[in-house]
C-alpha cells in the first residue's frame, strides 16, 4: 500500500488536532518531530506530527523538498500514487458512464491496472476474486470487451456466467423486460456485465440491480470501459495526458467510444481535441457544447492529413452500418473517406500513437500494423488489465 493512502489531510506547518491509526510500508519510519508532503496532482498538504518514528530510505519514492522549522517537506516521486486506503470500498457502486471519474479516481485506478499487469505477467492463478461469479449479458456482438472481461474475471481467480446474444438467445426473445432480467441473473451472479443496443439500458439495469453493473456499451451512448482503457494507452504510450493533442476519426456521431472518450479527455489540462468525420457522421452537438462548457478546445476539421501531423494520438473508428438501418447509401458516402495508411504515418510524430477500438475494416490498412506508432493491440491489451482493476475494485474494494 503506498504511504499516502493512509496519510490524512491538513494545513501546511499545522498541528493535527486528532491522533490517526496507520499501516505504513515496512521503510517507512519516524525521526524527525514533525513532517508534511504535498500529494503531486491532489494538492493536499499533510502533516505528520510527533513523528518519531518517520524515516525515508534511500530506495523510498519519497523527494526532499525543504526543511523549515522541524518540518520536513517532501513529495512523492510517484504522481499516481493512489489516495485511497487498501480495503477500503471503491467510491462508485457501478460503472455507466465517463462522467462518473474525476482525476483522482482515474489516476488509482491506473495505479491498480498496473498492479494487474504484474499479477497477469508474474503471478498466474491469482485468487483474489476466488468465490466471486461474474454473469456477461451481451444484447450486441462482442470479442473483445466480452473476452476481455471474461479473461479479467477468470485470470483473478472468478467464475463467469455468459450469454453471448442474449437478444436473440435469451428470454428477451420472447418479450422478456431488461428490468425482469436483471432481477433474475443477479440472484446468480456477484457482478453484471451488459451491453445493450438502446441507449441507457445500462442506466435502467443499475437502478433495479442491488449488485454492480458494469456498461460495456449501450447502443449510441457510452462505452466507459473502453474510455478507461483508451485514457490509460494514451498514458502509457504518450507518458501523459496534459497538454496532448487527439483527433478523433471515423464515425463520431454514433461511435459511443469516442464519446466516452471525450468525456475524460476534458478531465485534463491543455488538451486540445480534433474532430474528423464525413459529413452525416460528425459529432453531436451534445459533446461540443459539454467540452466548451470544460474550456476543452476543439476543432472540426475535413483535413486528416493536417490533423495527424498536429496530433498526439489519431483514434481511427470505422463506420459503423449497424446504426444506419435502411439508409445503405449514407453509409457508402461515409464509408472510406478517412483512411489511415502509410501517407498518414509519414505526416505524423515520431512519438505519436494510432489507435482504434477496434474491429477495423479498412479505414486502417494493414501494412501500418507493423510500424511501431500502431498501438490498437496493445490498447486491447492494456483493456485486460483495466477490466481486472475495475472487478476488484467494484467487488472488492482497494
Amino acid at each position: 500500500m503506498a504511504a499516502s493512502s493512509s496519510l490524512f489531510s491538513c494545513s501546511m506547518h499545522m498541528e493535527v488536532l486528532g491522533p490517526k491509526i496507520s499501516k505504513h510500508p515496512k521503510d517507512f519510519v519516524c525521526c524527525h518531530s514533525k513532517m508534511s508532503y504535498m500529494e503531486p496532482r491532489y494538492l493536499k498538504p499533510t502533516c505528520y506530527p510527533n513523528s518519531r518514528f518517520l524515516n525515508i530510505n534511500k530506495s523510498s519514492n519519497w523527494e526532499k523538498i525543504w526543511q523549515r522549522d522541524g518540518f520536513h517537506c517532501r513529495v512523492l516521486k510517484n504522481e499516481h500514487a493512489p489516495p485511497f486506503s487498501e480495503g477500503q470500498k471503491f467510491q462508485l457502486s457501478d460503472i455507466i458512464e465517463a462522467q462518473q471519474f474525476d482525476r483522482n479516481i482515474l489516476n488509482a485506478i491506473f495505479q491498480v491496472a498496473q498492479d494487474m499487469e504484474n499479477i497477469e505477467r508474474n503471478s498466474p492463478g491469482s485468487q483474489i476474486l476466488k468465490g466471486y461469479l461474474m454473469a456477461t449479458l451481451f444484447y450486441e456482438p462482442s470479442t473483445r470487451t466480452r473476452l476481455s472481461f471474461e479473461s479479467a474475471m477468470r485470470r483473478l481467480g472468478g467464475e463467469v456466467l455468459t450469454t453471448e446474444n442474449a437478444r436473440e438467445f435469451s428470454s428477451a426473445a420472447k418479450g422478456e423486460t431488461l428490468e425482469d432480467t436483471i432481477r433474475t441473473v443477479e440472484g446468480y451472479s456477484d457482478i453484471i456485465v451488459i451491453r445493450h443496443f438502446e441507449s441507457g439500458a445500462a442506466r435502467r439495469a443499475a437502478a433495479i440491480a442491488d449488485i454492480p453493473i458494469i456498461n460495456a456499451g449501450d447502443g449510441p451512448g457510452q462505452h466507459p470501459t473502453q474510455a478507461l482503457l483508451d485514457i490509460y494507452t494514451i498514458e502509457r504510450e504518450i507518458g501523459k495526458l496534459d497538454g496532448i493533442k487527439v483527433g478523433l476519426v471515423g464515425d463520431l456521431a454514433n461511435g459511443r467510444t469516442v464519446r466516452s472518450l471525450a468525456y475524460l479527455l476534458a478531465k485534463y489540462k491543455d488538451v486540445k481535441i480534433y474532430f474528423v468525420a464525413p459529413d452525416v457522421v460528425k459529432m453531436k452537438d451534445d459533446i461540443k457544447d459539454y467540452l466548451t462548457s470544460m474550456g476543452v478546445e476543439w476543432e472540426e476539421s475535413s483535413d486528416l492529413v493536417e490533423v495527424a501531423s498536429e496530433c498526439d494520438v489519431v483514434y481511427q473508428t470505422r463506420i459503423q452500418k449497424e446504426r444506419f438501418g435502411e439508409r445503405i447509401d449514407l453509409y457508402e458516402k461515409a464509408r472510406g473517406k478517412y483512411i489511415v495508411n502509410q501517407d498518414i504515418l509519414k505526416v505524423m510524430q515520431e512519438d505519436a500513437v494510432v489507435m482504434h477500438p477496434l474491429p477495423r475494416l479498412d479505414e486502417i490498412t494493414v501494412d501500418v500494423d507493423t510500424n511501431k506508432r500502431a498501438a490498437y493491440f496493445r490498447q486491447a491489451k492494456y483493456g485486460l488489465y483495466i477490466r481486472m482493476a475495475l472487478l476488484k475494485l467494484l467487488l472488492v474494494g482497494w
